[in-house]
């Protein structure tokens, strides 16, 4: 019995997929859906010679509740596109392609803008590339996509689209992955106390003395095909920098507002791609809430007895705030502003935390501190991702107490280990790029081995330092990790640097001036800036080895444990650990979990000297002493003025 096809438009396109299919099926032509759709109807196709989006809007809103499957074809501004097949219970619709399409695009404002329009006022006129050649390759594909629907067998449209340029006849299958967003296929569940709650499960090391549960050489089957793609990914660039003295890698995370580069720094260029890759993954996660529906919107005042202090992160001074032109508004107990819930380690319960700090953005928007990704991370499993997530507040936390006190930090000696890698990797840097490695121990009161690093400029061109730092259980993977983070700053920003030096010797007679993040790097590229890096350069310590210094041994096969040595550390402390779960369906699908981590008490990174963020933050002042540092505790005045060198 021949199937039933309903071909919905007009123009070359319909005609010649309704004629090729007319010989074995029954052909219902209609011209839009104002009649409604026949009964028994097998498939639906949507097809016309140009762009008509409020159509294809039209066929999710009638065919999704009527189960009946749909293909669209169609031609836009000299392309033809085919696909998505659309199943009513899947997600994955025309709108979730419309818009990784629209996003991956260098034009995506003006696109959607143009979308909206058609939207609004109709479709287009005929596209003037879309020639009888062309048209009829579209069409003969989207016939054997039928047959292949209607056999039962597996669509190349399913979860794809197929583009082919009518100019060159150039054409590509693309892979997309459903919008968790989308109005129309999405099923963003709300937030609730209840899925955050968190119960540690195990999480086996993929070997003892590597802190990863999931391998590499496992992720990188999926890490490419799922997330990178230039014309429907979500990560839709990618750049190969051969300058750096190691393997470095770009991705290009596409923002409606512009362009978010990340990268990943190793060895190889197969394994810095997919780290790229995961840092991509780990920055979407934690831009907006995408993995749930944020539903709890009251003030402080009403939730206090099931809500995270706002105050207790650190916030800006009284005088940063009455600053005429300062972004921000002190936090204002009785204000109504969003929430959502994380889980509280030390109250063991789901606890509310602002929004606007368990997630950031690229701009200030109208809260009350400034945010970065501090405390964000991506793992193969929860409890990787939170240990990660913590790792990271502490790096950032230990650099900051030691700039911001100028603690005159034991330096080490990297010789004083057996680890050829670390050797070569020095030798490397300051054969190819011209730097010496200083490395101090930053290790504050929780004992998790902390450096820091910092690169001095053998040359006379480009950056004169460069500062990094590391947090980790195995201080020689911190001191690895820190190196390949300065290898990105060196000899590929000596021509911005050089360029620019007008500009940052102003950031250096007017702190102010220090606006962006990238503005505190470059600023300690000046030869005259290193007078305020004297208290680590200059301190004439002996070298310490790096058994002398680090105590923290982990004899864990299973990554859950070390994380719950982690947390018995910090409740001694009265730390409170708080955890976010930003894991969207985009990650979860491959098994990976993003979390933001709160520590309250410890020092979040902040980028432009304005929006330091000290107050409320006792430990600043008092850790110096605990540590045998300062006699005595540091007052406010006693801080470090200028900003910090992180870059």
């Amino acid at each position: 019995m021949s199937a039933v096809i309903v071909v919905v438009g007009e123009g070359v396109l319909a005609d010649s997929v309704s004629e090729g299919l007319s010989f074995q099926h029954k052909i219902v032509r209609l011209i839009d859906f104002e009649a409604g759709i026949p009964n028994e109807v097998h498939l639906v196709l949507v097809l016309h010679d140009t762009w008509h989006p409020s159509i294809h809007q039209k066929a999710e809103e009638l065919l999704r509740p009527s189960g009946i499957p749909w293909l669209r074809g169609f031609v836009s501004f000299g392309e033809g596109v085919v696909g998505p097949l659309v199943h009513s219970k899947k997600s994955g619709c025309s709108q979730c392609s419309n818009m990784r399409r629209l996003m991956a695009g260098r034009d995506r404002p003006e696109m959607w803008k143009i979308e909206q329009r058609l939207v609004e006022h109709g479709g287009m006129s005929r596209d003037p590339w879309a020639s009888r050649t062309g048209i009829k390759l579209i069409a003969y594909l989207i016939k054997n996509e039928v047959q292949r629907v209607l056999r039962g067998d597996q669509a190349q449209s399913d979860g794809h689209v197929f583009l082919i340029n009518l100019k060159t006849l150039n054409s590509s299958w693309h892979s997309f992955l459903p919008d968790p967003l989308c109005p129309v296929c999405g099923q963003l569940p709300d937030d609730s106390a209840n899925a955050a709650r968190i119960s540690l499960q195990p999480s086996p090391k993929i070997s003892p003395n590597r802190f990863r549960c999931r391998s590499l050489d496992e992720l990188e089957k999926v890490l490419c095909k799922d997330y990178l793609d230039h014309r429907t990914g979500f990560l839709n660039g990618k750049t190969i920098d051969l300058d750096t003295p190691f393997a470095d890698v770009g991705v290009n995370l596409p923002l409606f507002s512009g362009d978010e580069g990340v990268g990943g720094r190793t060895h190889s260029y197969t394994v810095s791609e997919s780290t790229a890759i995961l840092e991509g993954l780990e920055r979407y996660c934690g831009l907006s809430p995408r993995g749930k529906r944020t539903v709890v919107h009251d003030s402080f005042r009403n939730l206090e007895h099931q809500a995270l202090n706002p105050l207790n992160v650190g916030v800006h001074a009284k005088e940063q705030y009455a600053r005429p032109d300062f972004p921000f508004e002190e936090f204002n107990p009785d204000k109504p502003i969003n929430w959502v819930w994380g889980y509280s380690f030390m109250r063991e319960r789901p606890i509310l935390v602002p929004e606007l700090l368990a997630y950031y953005s690229l701009g200030c928007g109208d809260g009350f501190v400034y945010e970065t990704s501090n405390g964000c991370a991506l793992g193969g499993s929860l409890e990787e991702a939170i240990f990660y997530g913590i790792l990271e507040i502490v790096e950032r936390d230990s650099f900051l107490l030691t700039w911001y006190a100028q603690l005159k930090l034991p330096p080490l000696d990297p010789y004083s280990v057996k680890d050829q890698e670390l050797q070569l990797m020095i030798k490397r840097v300051r054969a190819v790029a011209g730097y010496d490695l200083y490395f101090y121990n930053a290790t504050m009161e929780n004992g998790i081995p902390s450096v820091m690093v910092i690169a001095k400029n053998r040359k006379n061109k480009g950056l004169n330092i460069i500062c990094a730092a590391g947090a980790h259980f195995d201080p020689i993977r911190a001191v690895k990790g820190a190196i390949h983070e300065l290898a990105g700053m060196m000899l590929t920003l000596d021509d911005k640097f050089e360029a620019n030096q007008v500009e940052y010797l102003r950031m250096l007679q007017d702190s102010s001036l220090v606006k962006k993040m990238d503005d505190h790097g470059m600023l300690y590229g000046l030869p005259q800036a290193e007078e305020r890096l004297r208290f680590l350069l200059d301190n004439n310590r002996p070298l310490r080895t790096f058994d002398e210094e680090f105590r923290w041994k982990s004899r864990h096969t299973d990554l859950t444990d070390d994380l719950r040595d982690i947390l018995k550390v910090f409740d001694r402390l009265n730390l409170e650990v708080i955890v976010v779960d930003q894991t969207t369906t985009e990650t979860f699908r491959n098994g990976l979990h993003c979390v933001k981590v709160l520590i309250p008490g410890m020092l979040p990174m902040t980028f432009g000297h304005h929006l330091t963020r000290v107050t409320g933050l006792e430990r600043v002042l008092r850790i110096p002493m605990e540590l045998g540092y300062v006699e005595q505790p540091l007052t406010l005045d006693q801080l470090n003025p200028y900003p910090h060198p992180f870059p």
